[in-house]
């Protein structure tokens, strides 16, 4: 049976050439990087290398590079902090955000009191920008925390500007890049962002490691305690050969970003232009997505949505219905609640997610398989 994978906003699959490094450091760098001797100096340049590739990639200082074990991680630590340590009275977000952001976001509300205000969405997605700009007029101390691209839809912040309505108001800036990074540039010297957080499974690397930017001169307090790891700000012995799988992988993604950009791009529009032809009423959710994710209403009966992954499986089709962290639940996307109709929300949609591995044929074949269901 063919495996076709169409799920790359969930996780991608590793580069050969990542795995290639990783095995070459676990085989010769084993020191602890905290040891004084050469075997754990060894290891410890091989973090400190890592660290400044992934610098290079993003226009950044390599000491504004804090190693996490996820996005998720970083998330919370960044965002209780904001709380803690800074003084945060408020946080502004959506309710389109990544679940990792919104637990994060209501137990700091259950824990401190502190203020949530939620920016609402448009049918297409689109934040309400004039909404972000009256509420930090208010001059209430805050942290904004919105992503980049949207995990379930695709829909594209305009991140330049929400920064700019933070640090004309005095907010802080945290946004989660685990959908971009890696595959748009980002260019951390003009971007007004002051906390960035991602995901190296999310850029063809290895699962278990990412990372936070952390604008300099903004100092947050441990989350973990115990060791001096990553100024001590996250104890623990670093895992060096993700860390350096996590480095080669962002590299190559900035290393061939123009031609496999160009490449989904097209496998994008490909795929949307054949279920057009075979589903002529199909909608896609949200406007000027990214181009790597399609998310489409599909004009099946409510009754089929159960079964479409289902049956798509069977076929040896991966592809979601949303968030990977909620796929397994039967409540509709809180994405897609915020977006659609009562009407259309309970209509199935699906969530095709690209990479350059995918091809033409597979999609082909995806859209044969879907007209069958």
């Amino acid at each position: 049976m063919q495996k076709i994978y169409l799920d790359n906003a969930a996780t991608t699959p590793i580069r050969q050439e990542v795995i290639d490094e990783m095995v070459t450091v676990m085989q010769s760098e084993f020191g602890n990087p905290s040891s004084t001797h050469s075997i754990g100096r060894s290891a410890k340049a091989v973090i400190e290398t890592s660290r400044k590739a992934i610098a290079k990639c993003l226009h950044c200082n390599a000491q504004e590079i804090v190693f996490t074990s996820s996005a998720t991680e970083a998330t919370n630590w960044i965002l209780r902090s904001a709380v803690r340590d800074f003084g945060a009275k408020r946080i502004i977000t959506s309710k389109v955000e990544h679940h990792a952001t919104l637990y994060t976001i209501l137990a700091l509300q259950s824990e401190f009191g502190v203020e949530v205000d939620y920016l609402n969405v448009d049918c297409d997605g689109v934040l309400d920008y004039q909404k972000l700009s009256a509420l930090l007029a208010e001059n209430t101390k805050t942290i904004v925390s919105l992503m980049h691209v949207n995990n379930e839809t695709g829909v594209v912040n305009d991140i330049n500007r929400i920064g700019a309505i933070c640090h004309q108001n005095n907010a802080l800036f945290h946004c989660d890049t685990v959908q971009s990074i890696g595959k748009t540039e980002l260019d951390l010297q003009d971007l007004p962002i002051d906390f960035l957080v991602a995901s190296a499974h999310k850029f063809h690397g290895p699962k278990g490691a990412g990372f936070a930017f952390v604008r300099k001169n903004l100092v947050l307090q441990p989350m973990i305690f115990g060791g001096e790891q990553e100024k001590g700000w996250r104890a623990g012995t670093e895992s060096v050969h993700q860390i350096a799988g996590m480095s080669k992988a962002l590299e190559l993604s900035y290393e061939h970003l123009s031609e496999e950009r160009n490449y989904i791009s097209d496998l994008k529009d490909y795929c949307f232009k054949q279920l057009q032809k075979s589903f002529p009423a199909i909608e896609a959710n949200g406007k000027d997505t990214f181009y790597n994710i399609l998310n489409v209403l599909l004009p099946f009966s409510p009754e089929k949505t159960a079964m479409i992954l289902f049956n798509l499986d069977i076929k040896g089709i991966a592809v979601s219905r949303g968030s990977a962290c909620q796929s397994g639940s039967i409540k509709p996307s809180h994405v897609l609640a915020e977006m659609l109709s009562e009407e259309n929300l309970s209509k199935p949609s699906l969530r095709i997610s690209f990479s350059h591995y995918n091809t033409k044929e597979e999609i082909d074949y995806f859209v044969e398989n879907l007209k069958s269901i």
